[in-house]
């Protein structure tokens, strides 16, 4: 029989956040002190890198004020920043041509860096297994490194009602990119538009969130290349379903 699983969700930085916690401390206070301590984490985040906030450090930077950006900015600029050499500049967190000079738009980084942050806070419950989701992009964890991994459903893009893979997560995180919720807000910085005759979405499988999602953007805006440029990345697995239906797979050399 499989362990009892304790979930909970909230609402932060514009989409819901919830938690899978199985073992020990699925339900106790310590489980419940944890999910907490995530929470506050990411509402700290949120208040400084939300877009959607006006009072956040990003808006007020992009509104040009001269503001002193909070710690955890270098972090996150440096992980743009890599993404940006590593795309060839399909992706650029610079907003070329609006605001004032030296908008940043971090929104493509922020998340997968946050739930990545947020859940090393859960790995200290010991004999419990969790999963942290945020907006759909998961860190998934297994007390015990050949433990019962965690079933992961991916979506349909052609029919959001089904599921198109399960995959099967120990210790690693999982996301996806697309079109299907939010349109064409993917684009290639490079020519400041969606690309065309590429996938209508990309999931990347690897150790650390905030990569996969950078991975999983960066692939979805090559287009045409996004399965060859997820080859070349080390260390990564996943799948790519194209317009017509057909679902690619692969996996990259360590």
């Amino acid at each position: 029989m499989s362990e009892p699983t304790w979930r909970a969700v909230e609402q932060i930085m514009g989409l819901p956040v919830s938690i899978a916690l199985r073992g020990r401390h699925a339900g106790s206070a310590a489980g419940n002190a944890a999910w907490a301590a995530v929470v506050a984490d990411l509402r700290t985040v949120d208040r400084a890198f939300s877009t959607y906030r006006t009072d956040s450090w990003i808006s007020r930077h992009n509104a040009g004020e001269l503001l002193d950006p909070p710690p955890e900015a270098a972090e996150v600029l440096a992980l743009a920043e890599a993404a940006r050499r590593e795309s060839d500049g399909a992706f650029d967190v610079r907003r070329t041509g609006r605001g004032p000079v030296g908008s940043l738009d971090l929104d493509g980084v922020v998340k997968g860096w946050a739930v990545q942050r947020a859940a090393a806070r859960l790995r200290d419950l010991d004999d419990t297994d969790s999963c942290l989701s945020g907006g759909g992009d998961l860190v998934c964890w297994t007390a015990e490194p050949d433990g019962a991994p965690w079933r992961i459903g991916i979506e349909d893009p052609l029919d959001p009602r089904g599921v198109i893979a399960r995959l099967p997560v120990s210790r690693g995180a999982v996301a996806t990119s697309g079109r299907v919720h939010r349109g064409d807000h993917i684009v290639d910085a490079r020519t400041g538009r969606p690309p065309v005759g590429g996938p209508v979405s990309v999931t990347v499988v690897g150790a650390e969130l905030a990569q996969v999602d950078i991975d999983a953007t960066v692939a979805f805006a090559q287009g045409g290349r996004a399965v060859a440029w997820l080859r070349a990345r080390p260390d990564h697995a996943g799948l790519v379903v194209w317009g017509d239906g057909r679902v690619e797979t692969w996996r990259s050399a360590a």
